[in-house]
């Protein structure tokens, strides 16, 4: 199984929607990517960086496909629907990480 994290730093002047983001995004994001393996999505909020420090993420989205190409052929169909919704949510650039899951 293979998870894609999409993060979005807590950068100074940060704006983020979350509850557009759960709803109106993901769902998007099920619509145009299910038919390529998404089995579930997940949203993280930061809370902290530990201590006293901030989160270094705002929110980390997941998405989870059983093949790593699932994603890959999902975004290059897909990707400018779901890359033009991020200014209804943020204004921040997100930055993407491909992980395996080992477990």
């Amino acid at each position: 199984m293979f998870k894609y994290s999409v993060m979005y730093p807590n950068e100074k002047g940060a704006k983020f929607d979350f509850d557009y983001y759960k709803t109106t995004h993901m769902d998007l994001v099920q619509e145009h990517l299910k038919s390529f393996g998404l089995t579930k999505t997940g949203v993280d909020k930061g809370i902290s960086g530990g201590g006293d420090q901030p989160a270094p993420y705002v929110c980390i989205g997941h998405l989870y496909f059983e093949s790593r190409d699932g994603y890959e052929k999902g975004l290059a169909e897909a990707g400018p629907i779901l890359r033009g919704d991020i200014s209804n949510f943020t204004n921040v650039t997100p930055i993407r990480q491909i992980n395996e899951i080992l477990d």
